[in-house]
């Protein structure tokens, strides 16, 4: 069986999940890791016998690695892409894959001019609630789609020190409805706040108006207690409830109200699988590059939107 050779830059709260992952995987093989925490590498040397670095540019010049998956703080995503893709590796680069937009479309551009593989690593999109709902909404189970809600609260994870949780955390959510039902949004307004963070947002209401007339909204925040994942449609036959958590979906019609079966699956097995299949396929991943760069245009413009506090028009070109 052919194998990819493939290396993890960042190796913290996440990226030891993509170490994990790819050491169990039959068809990749962990060549090494890197992160500036040189007790972090030795962990990991030492529990997967695989190379370790503290400098990602001396990994980047071995030439038996030909992918890596990076996983390093957000605002460092972008610079540690390009070292990769300058170097001739495909990348999976962690959400939200660049500080801002600009950051982003170089680094497309990059993998575009280098003819390498650049995926973005927007995992509900590999959760396999969401592929089932995915499926109900293609084949007009929900009927005309008309709203959505998601909501992703918890406590702030204290892994987070530099992006607010726009872009961090509801960016999972902006991409998800854009996957959901395709098109481009025409309009954002959002409410963002900062009750315990000094630095960044850590709360956010995002509403969201796409071509078609569906409307999105999202509800974020780092203060709940408790955490919760949920996604509801609305549509004009059903509503569907998901909790991305367990993976539970619950339809619910005239008179009907349905449990949708399901064995519960990794995302991140899925999705680290998938990323190492398609490139030994020679087949452009997706979510790639471009779906990265509109997901932070979205979030640029509800940060933007509550600044100004009026509704702000979108454009992808």
């Amino acid at each position: 069986m052919k194998k990819l050779n493939v290396a993890v830059i960042g190796v913290g709260f996440w990226g030891k999940n993509h170490v994990r992952i790819y050491d169990h995987l039959p068809n990749a093989e962990l060549k090494a890791v890197c992160d500036r925490d040189r007790d972090r590498v030795c962990d990991v040397t030492k529990r997967y016998d695989v190379d370790g670095y503290t400098d990602s540019s001396l990994l980047l010049k071995r030439e038996d690695i030909d992918a890596v998956s990076i996983c390093t703080w957000s605002t460092e995503l972008a610079k540690e892409a390009s070292k990769a893709l300058n170097a001739g590796k495909h990348v999976l680069v962690e959400k939200p894959m660049a500080a801002n937009s600009i950051e982003a479309e170089k680094i497309v551009k990059l993998s575009e001019d280098n003819g390498l593989y650049l995926m973005v690593g927007f995992i509900e999109r590999f959760n396999p609630g969401v592929l089932q709902i995915k499926e109900f909404v293609e084949r007009g189970k929900v009927g005309k789609v008309v709203s959505a809600f998601s909501r992703r609260v918890s406590r702030w994870p204290e892994r987070i020190g530099d992006i607010g949780i726009v872009k961090d955390t509801a960016i999972h959510d902006l991409d998800l409805f854009n996957y959901l039902f395709g098109g481009n949004p025409v309009g954002v307004y959002a409410r963002v706040g900062n009750l315990r963070l000094k630095r960044f947002e850590d709360y956010a209401q995002i509403m969201i108006r796409y071509e078609d007339g569906v409307t999105c909204f999202v509800e974020a925040n780092w203060l709940t207690p408790y955490k919760i994942r949920q996604l509801v449609i609305t549509g004009s036959e059903a509503v569907v409830n998901l909790d991305y958590i367990s993976q539970k979906i619950i339809l619910e019609s005239s008179g009907e109200r349905v449990e949708s079966p399901h064995e519960w699956r990794e995302p991140l097995l899925i999705e680290l699988s998938y990323f190492v299949d398609s490139v030994l396929k020679a087949q452009e991943p997706v979510p790639n590059g471009l779906d990265g760069v509109k997901a932070l245009k979205i979030a640029e413009a509800a940060l933007e939107s509550s600044r100004k506090n009026k509704v702000i028009e979108v454009s992808f070109t």
